[in-house]
């Protein structure tokens, strides 16, 4: 790491006697700071550059510079970047992806850095999500719980009880009244269709609900894989509505949550599992006259409502020479108003408390009045902190789940392979 800075700032001093700007610097003296954001949604980016203009106008001495990145790449080319000393400053990314960054030496502790209103405004199940040990990583500022949407007029018709936040369906009762939709809308329909492409993230995050939390810290800090009871519950619900009830689609186990949304317009399929965003896409693309709602995730014995969340995150460079002025443009990013309005533009709920009351966030219209409801019971995803969770994702969790989700393995196999293979790749990055 010491190698590595003192290369950049070899870089740095070269350029300085050059007279040409090393990317934080400029002829007229002013600071400029490069913002990698990862928004993607029309409104999204709309909001986010509307935003930095407004920054730009009102800080002429600070001026930031918006760069575009991409969710599909944003982790390999963070690290390569890192590793060539060319990172942005400010760095749009998910909880989830900042622990290998965070223990590298990466990113900047922004404990010291952060104003006490940014600190205060966000729950500290949120800052849960980018605190490793005693250091803040990154500030969450987006969040998004996974929801059912609904078929409104199939399940008004079937007479069965619709779901609440106060009222939620148990995981018990939601696989009963799914074999009841299915049997109500005939062949070759069902009830839910579970878009598992990535099986991993859904299966740990909903799994908290049941008590469920896959991975221990020990005394020492080390991190191994149990599998419980209640990590059991999700994917056993899963299995058999595809396998034994026949009230979920087979079809659909290998699709993106986009992949599911013609069948639901279509009325093949009754619910779907999917992020609270997805809304947009339901509004872009549900043909004239679907009616829809926003149902609660089903709630478990061992943790009600409660799931894993991976906020979005801004985080701030190590190698950055304007650390302080990078913290004061992401206060001003995630001001209340600045924060409702980011929601709104990504569609998906803001961390902050003073954001998340606004009225604009309550209204029943389009659910948001739901998610809303189901902030409170969002917590730190299991696999927030631990170091080589990517690899055991790709390598050990994904295939292991499908080969479940699909029928091809049973449980005894499914945690063989989750814990004995998973602890063997997490011990390597544990050494």
């Amino acid at each position: 790491m010491r190698m590595r800075r003192a290369a950049v700032a070899v870089v740095v001093l070269a350029l300085l006697l050059t007279g040409c700007s090393g990317g934080g610097g400029s002829h007229d003296g002013r600071i400029t700071l490069r913002f990698q954001s990862l928004a993607w949604q029309d409104e999204s980016v709309q909001v986010n550059k509307e935003l930095v203009a407004e920054w730009n106008a009102a800080h002429p001495d600070i001026r930031v510079e918006y760069v575009q990145g991409s969710w599909d790449s944003v982790h390999d080319q963070l690290l390569t970047s890192f590793e060539g000393g060319e990172a942005p400053d400010i760095i749009h990314d998910a909880s989830d992806d900042l622990a290998d960054f965070a223990y590298g030496g990466y990113l900047a502790d922004l404990g010291p850095l952060l104003p006490a209103r940014l600190r205060e405004d966000i729950p500290g199940s949120s800052w849960d999500t980018t605190t490793f040990g005693d250091r803040v990583y990154g500030v969450p500022f987006l969040q998004e719980p996974r929801v059912l949407i609904a078929d409104k007029k199939v399940l008004d018709a079937s007479g069965v009880r619709v779901p609440t936040p106060e009222r939620p369906w148990s995981w018990p009762e939601f696989r009963r009244i799914s074999k009841e939709l299915t049997a109500r809308m005939g062949p070759g329909k069902y009830a839910v269709a579970w878009p598992l492409k990535d099986p991993v993230s859904a299966t740990l995050n909903l799994g908290l609900s049941t008590g469920g939390r896959l991975f221990h810290r020990g005394a020492d800090g080390k991190v191994t894989v149990r599998f419980t009871d209640g990590d059991a519950v999700v994917p056993e619900t899963v299995r058999a509505q595809v396998n034994t009830d026949r009230s979920a689609s087979g079809t659909t186990l290998g699709m993106g949550g986009s992949d599911t949304l013609p069948g639901l317009f279509g009325g093949v399929y009754a619910m779907v599992p999917l992020g609270f965003s997805y809304r947009q896409q339901i509004i872009q693309q549900a043909p004239e006259g679907f009616e829809w709602t926003v149902l609660p995730a089903p709630a478990g014995e061992g943790g009600g409502l409660a799931q894993g969340v991976s906020p979005q995150t801004l985080s701030v460079a190590e190698d950055s020479p304007y650390k302080k002025e990078a913290v004061r443009f992401i206060d001003f990013l995630l001001q209340p108003s600045n924060m409702v309005r980011l929601a709104k533009g990504d569609w998906m709920l803001p961390t902050g408390t003073r954001a998340l009351a606004d009225p604009s966030l309550r209204t029943a219209k389009d659910g948001w009045a739901t998610g809303a409801a189901l902030a409170r019971d969002l917590r730190s995803a299991p696999a927030q902190s631990v170091r080589g969770y990517p690899e055991w994702k790709d390598k050990v969790a994904t295939p292991a789940l499908q080969e479940y989700y699909s029928g091809a393995i049973d449980r005894e196999e499914l945690e063989k392979r989750l814990v004995e293979d998973g602890n063997l790749v997490l011990a390597r990055y544990q050494r």
